[in-house]
């Protein structure tokens, strides 16, 4: 991995901001994602966003932090966050901005618990493949103390599948239609393409009923999106 996201993190920190990243997916054209963004205050997030901050209790693991502006927002009410990433870039702008415990590590990695853990900006994402949702879950669920939570947003994307006449055009005997290929570029490199998981609400509750987990519905977005809570 060239780290092209912690790379265009660190230009934006650093004042060199002139270019945006650029995505795209196997079943989408190509996106702009503004620098700014990622950098948003709390007055600029989403809802959804705003609902699992405030719900935050205790000690927080904030998975797959970006420019640290959840785990920011967290510590300046009072809370101890860890910040992880596997994004070397990420990790240190997440420092620069003054998060104290910032780690370069893949959740799965992760052996500290928590009383909340924090999944934002399609945490599913990071299961990658339908096939890898148990075991997500399962050291997540491994993670958290007594009374612990996870809060988790994702989408259900099976709009992008419609067509004009209301009807679906997935292939029913591919796999899950959340199951994407994700590509990115910046200031004109490519990076290695990876998996992205959108995982709709029911099948993220049927996954958690077959580990014990409590999966609950919290809030829904504007997009078919939403937040959900999850607790042994």
């Amino acid at each position: 991995m060239k780290d092209l996201f912690g790379c265009a993190l660190l230009d934006y920190q650093n004042g060199n901001y002139t270019k945006d990243i650029i995505t795209s997916t196997n079943i989408s054209d190509e996106d702009v994602l503004p620098l700014p963004y990622l950098f948003r205050a709390f007055k600029d997030m989403p809802a959804l966003e705003q609902k699992a901050l405030k719900l935050c209790k205790g000690s927080v693991l904030d998975v797959g932090c970006g420019s640290g502006i959840h785990s920011l927002y967290l510590q300046k009410k009072g809370f101890e966050v860890k910040a992880i990433d596997v994004s070397k870039g990420a990790i240190e702008v997440t420092k620069q901005r003054g998060v104290l415990h910032a780690e370069v590590l893949p959740l799965l990695n992760e052996q500290n618990t928590f009383d909340t853990i924090l999944l934002l900006m399609n945490g599913t994402g990071i299961f990658q493949e339908l096939t890898q949702v148990s075991k997500y879950l399962a050291h997540l669920k491994s993670l958290l103390n007594t009374n612990g939570q996870i809060l988790i947003d994702s989408s259900d994307i099976k709009y992008m599948y419609e067509d004009e006449d209301g009807g679906y055009w997935m292939d029913m005997n591919s796999s899950y239609y959340g199951e994407l290929d994700y590509f990115l570029s910046y200031r004109g490199e490519e990076e290695a393409p990876m998996k992205w998981l959108y995982l709709d609400f029911e099948t993220l509750k049927l996954a958690c009923d077959t580990l014990d987990l409590k999966c609950e519905l919290v809030l829904e977005g504007e997009h078919f999106d939403y937040l959900a809570k999850i607790t042994a």
